[in-house]
């Protein structure tokens, strides 16, 4: 359970020392195409202590690919998108798990490492879209439509999980909903990734919820309509939350990952000077860019609020007081771990 943050953060005074500069050296030509050399001094202190103080605790820091890159590429142990981060979590062997991201990711870290301690840098960092729906609008679906399977997303809270036959992410969606062999589907909650997998099987019915996320409902077709009037061959990238008139203007629909490896394969082909538009979280082109030079990218900036709310001072303050641990209530985490772990039972299988 996860609630506000009580008090103000503070921080120690850490100074960039010519040992701190050269310790940090190599993890800052990383970053150099995003971070300007001048802003480097004050983020290098944090990453050199925050380094530091997980050997210290055997801790491991899980990052989303919404995430800033001084904490991506610099103090992140395991990056990606949900899926990733949940079948990674899986695997740690480490004690202590803090998670950069928002709170139900947080929680799913919980949900598959229960004897482990998972601290988020944050209590505030949420979710419009974990937030549209509630575990009783779970059980009100159920009534409405019995015997139908709900597949719920993975960007729930762990009370939603609970009520639910298995959760999915954008990523496997649609293999998850065609492997039920059920005419019919409640899928939760986002109408937009609903109706995105609703056109990929057409041979089944999707009964949707009306959640949105934040950050990709406020993109529009007009708008990408721009960037190809401007340059024809521009790639455009859309991820499956976004609105359907944003997806029909879209070269490529998929997750955070299936992006980068799209990108990746274009950056391999640096002959074509490939021009890409990612129409996700801004911090995602930043990430991608730094792995693919060769790629020139437009930034649509849509920033998370929730996602920003995890800076290096809060991760260090994480580290040092062992704030704020996730706790689930040990019935509701019994039920949603079911549906996580047939979930990550299909992404290992497929």
């Amino acid at each position: 359970m996860l609630t506000l943050d009580p008090a103000p953060l503070e921080q120690p005074d850490l100074l960039y020392t010519p040992a701190v500069a050269a310790e940090t050296a190599a993890l800052y030509e990383r970053v150099s195409r995003v971070i300007p050399a001048v802003e480097w001094p004050i983020f290098a202190p944090y990453v050199a202590e925050i380094n530091r103080l997980k050997r210290e605790r055997n801790a491991v820091i899980l990052a989303h690919n919404y995430q800033v890159p001084e904490i991506f590429h610099t103090v992140a142990d395991i990056v990606g998108d949900s899926l990733g981060l949940a079948l990674d979590a899986a695997k740690t062997n480490a004690d202590v798990i803090v998670l950069c991201g928002v709170h139900f990711m947080a929680e799913t870290a919980k949900l598959v490492n229960p004897s482990k301690t998972v601290l988020v840098p944050d209590l505030r960092a949420g979710c419009s879209l974990a937030e549209s729906i509630t575990a009783s609008d779970v059980r009100l679906m159920r009534e409405r439509y019995p015997d139908t399977p709900v597949v719920t997303y993975v960007n729930t809270s762990a009370a939603v999980k609970a009520e639910s036959d298995i959760c999915c992410t954008s990523g496997n969606a649609i293999k998850i909903v065609k492997s039920l062999g059920a005419p019919r589907v409640i899928f939760l909650p986002d109408e937009y990734l609903a109706k995105y997998v609703a056109s990929q099987v057409p041979e089944v019915e999707i009964i949707a919820w009306k959640g949105h996320c934040e950050v990709h409902e406020r993109f529009t077709g007009d708008a990408l309509r721009k960037y190809r009037a401007d340059d024809p061959s521009i790639k455009i990238l859309a991820h499956p939350e976004c609105p359907p008139d944003v997806l029909a203007v879209a070269d490529f629909v998929g997750s955070t990952s299936a992006m980068g490896r799209y990108v990746a394969a274009l950056d391999a082909r640096p002959d074509a000077s490939p021009r890409v538009v990612m129409i996700t979280e801004c911090s995602m082109a930043d990430n991608v860019a730094i792995q693919n030079p060769h790629v020139d990218f437009i930034r649509p900036c849509n920033l998370c609020p929730h996602m920003k709310r995890n800076t290096l001072p809060k991760v260090l303050h994480s580290l040092q007081t062992m704030q704020y641990e996730v706790t689930i209530d040990p019935g509701v985490a019994a039920r949603a771990r079911i549906a996580v772990e047939r979930m990550l039972d299909f992404s290992r299988g497929g």
